[in-house]
């Protein structure tokens, strides 16, 4: 027996019938899905898995998962036949990302220049100088002017530092600050203690993040909700991480109760998150977060909390909304969706090479190149300052599988765009399926 697929517009398929086959189709039997204008076969596993099986004008994802239904190895239509189909089915025709690359993580690494590699602790300290200078200098600035007019110029500029004094902490979380682990937990602890953020804590969950990244299950922070969980979601909270503006405002949550479908907290010593060797860390960076804490409050007392509201809280959420947007965007809304696996199909490069560049134009240095973001993921020991030589170096060996950023003005506007789409599209992933992609809510 073989199936015949109508495909209907946007390459959904809009019949199937049940035709004879002849017996020695190489194909095995396989069974189709609907994925955002993608028509994805669950087949029966072989060496057709993982690929794609083109009949003109629409390609069929093959994706390894078992069959239980009484359909076939053939797709034999000409969907060019059908007048449903718009010229938006050549969408399908576009590079599949979801394909095994050709190239080992080794070739990638080999193609890097070795002084890439080198850390230098005196270039890393200087950029921390560099950034607590002009966040004491915008302080002094706005203190001294005092208006309106300057207020919320220095809400921008700070709430951008505070951001760029998180990446440098970041850095210091992934051992590519210095090769000094002593160096990196003090200069990790103060960069992100002083902007309410727990650094061990962060650290370890980051850690799996760059372990896992790509995974539906095991990823963490900005990974995919399964449509079951996303059901059982309150309103409250998908709208907490899944709607524009007030996902940008998410991360202090995160930090206290992690992500819908992970219990524990990046406070708690006794998470799951933690080994119990890395139980004394976390209570190290979560004193240091009440020590910071306890300071505000005590400046309060003395200058005020206008003055506390200003100078501090409106800047702390803007690195807030940055630091949303940002890892959000290297995850999401590229203009065709970027797969996320499970099982057997996912790999630590595959799920590497999910993740997106951005430009940032002129914060590009501000943020200390984290736009760069497929070759941090794949070698985050790489230091920031390095980044950006790294990357044009592997672009060759990456090929299509790098996705080359929007060029960006001098501010980047134009990220709006794809981060509000992404929000109102990409919702969740199928509970099922090797290779996933985001769908929509359709009663949103």
């Amino acid at each position: 027996m073989a199936t015949t697929a109508h495909v209907g517009r946007k390459g959904f398929i809009s019949q199937v019938q049940t035709v004879s086959s002849s017996p020695d189709s190489l194909l095995p039997p396989i069974s189709f899905r609907k994925v955002e204008g993608l028509v994805f076969a669950n087949g029966g596993g072989s060496a057709a898995g993982n690929n794609l099986i083109q009949r003109s004008a629409v390609t069929y994802a093959v994706s390894p998962r078992g069959n239980n239904d009484d359909v076939t190895s053939k797709v034999a239509t000409d969907p060019t036949s059908d007048p449903a189909v718009s010229a938006d089915s050549d969408d399908a025709l576009d590079f599949d990302a979801s394909k095994r690359p050709p190239f080992s993580i080794g070739e990638i690494r080999a193609a890097i220049p070795k002084h890439c590699w080198g850390k230098n602790p005196w270039r890393s300290l200087s950029y921390v100088a560099k950034d607590v200078l002009i966040v004491f200098a915008l302080a002094a600035g706005a203190v001294y002017f005092d208006n309106w007019f300057v207020w919320p110029l220095y809400w921008l500029a700070q709430g951008t530092m505070f951001w760029a004094l998180f990446v440098l902490g970041h850095d210091c979380g992934h051992g590519s600050f210095s090769d000094s682990k002593t160096l990196n937990t003090y200069i990790g602890l103060i960069t992100h203690s002083v902007i309410l953020v727990p650094f061990h804590g962060w650290r370890i969950s980051h850690r799996t993040h760059h372990q896992n990244h790509g995974h539906v299950e095991n990823d963490e922070s900005w990974y995919p909700i399964t449509e079951s969980v996303y059901k059982t979601l309150p309103g409250m909270a998908k709208a907490g991480r899944l709607k524009f503006p007030s996902a940008l405002f998410a991360y202090p949550f995160y930090l206290w109760k992690r992500s819908p479908g992970k219990s524990g907290s990046h406070f708690d010593p006794n998470c799951d998150l933690f080994a119990p060797n890395e139980r004394m860390e976390i209570i190290t960076s979560t004193t240091c977060w009440f020590a910071m804490l306890t300071f505000l409050v005590a400046l309060t007392a003395v200058v005020g909390p206008l003055w506390v509201f200003k100078l501090y809280f409106v800047p702390y959420w803007v690195n807030v909304m940055w630091l949303d947007a940002v890892t959000y965007l290297h995850h999401h809304g590229y203009e065709k969706k970027v797969p996320w696996y499970r099982g057997k199909e996912w790999s630590y490069i595959r799920g590497g090479l999910s993740t997106i560049d951005r430009d940032y134009g002129w914060i590009n240095k501000v943020h200390h190149d984290i736009g760069t973001h497929v070759v941090h993921h794949l070698f985050p020991q790489i230091p920031h300052y390095h980044l950006v030589e790294a990357t044009a170096a592997v672009k060759p060996i990456l090929g299509k599988y790098y996705r080359e950023p929007t060029k960006s003005g001098p501010l980047p506007i134009h990220l709006l765009e794809p981060l509000i789409r992404s929000f109102q599209e990409d919702h969740f992933v199928a509970d099922e399926g090797d290779i996933v992609f985001y769908q929509k809510d359709p009663s949103i």
